[in-house]
């Protein structure tokens, strides 16, 4: 019969070699010599609750999966608790990057205001294919309640823009964060603050216009 203290050194071995550890590297991570790996993997012995935790974070396996095999082997990634996407997407695992944050954009009257070859530092966010977006700072209050100053807003210029989509839209060299409506040989530049005036411009005289995927409130 197969005892319980085996049954915790086979999944240990099978967290340590998911994570592409060998024995003696995990060893060294949690602080104790080969040999009283080899004994945990083989059965010999039970680590306590301290080792445990530590075997957990360093394979990135849940400690209760561990002790007693129950419930799932990895925690659920989940979405940072201040991003907030701007359309519905499926449930789905995805990975965590870093997008560099590049500056700022006006909520407000357009002015230039970014560089896209300047990296002020990086925030990391989940579920961007796009590996030209990056991010950008709100100043200004003409998109709020919804984003306001001191934002963040994840800009993916390679996503394809519709009508009623918020944007970052450089117009004439000039930049601005607004909802757009394409009409023509017009794009309507809406805010969100109706005490803010909409503007429109000729799309010929569009040097650009980057959709928004995602939305990170300043706490």
């Amino acid at each position: 019969m197969t005892s319980a203290r085996t049954i915790i050194g086979d999944r240990l071995r099978e967290a340590r070699t998911n994570r592409h550890l060998d024995q003696i590297s995990l060893a060294e991570k949690i602080g104790v010599v080969t040999r009283t790996l080899q004994r945990w993997e083989k059965g010999e012995q039970v680590p306590d609750g301290v080792a445990l935790t530590k075997i957990a974070k360093a394979t990135g396996v849940q400690p209760t999966w561990l002790l007693t095999g129950e419930g799932e082997m990895y925690p659920a990634l989940s979405r940072p608790r201040n991003v907030f996407p701007l359309n519905a997407t499926t449930k789905r695992k995805v990975g965590l990057v870093d997008l560099p944050l590049i500056s700022a954009v006006p909520a407000g009257k357009v002015a230039t205001m970014f560089h896209p070859d300047y990296v002020d530092t990086y925030v990391t966010v989940d579920d961007v294919k796009d590996p030209q977006a990056f991010a950008l700072k709100v100043r200004g209050n003409s998109m709020s309640p919804r984003i306001e100053d001191g934002d963040i807003v994840i800009v993916s210029p390679n996503q394809e823009v519709h009508s009623g989509d918020i944007c970052v839209i450089r117009v004439s060299g000039e930049d601005t964060l607004k909802r757009v409506k394409l009409e023509g040989m017009y794009m309507h530049l809406i805010p969100l603050n109706p005490e803010f005036e909409p503007v429109t411009v000729k799309r010929k005289d569009v040097d650009f216009v980057w959709k928004v995927v995602k939305l990170i409130k300043e706490l």
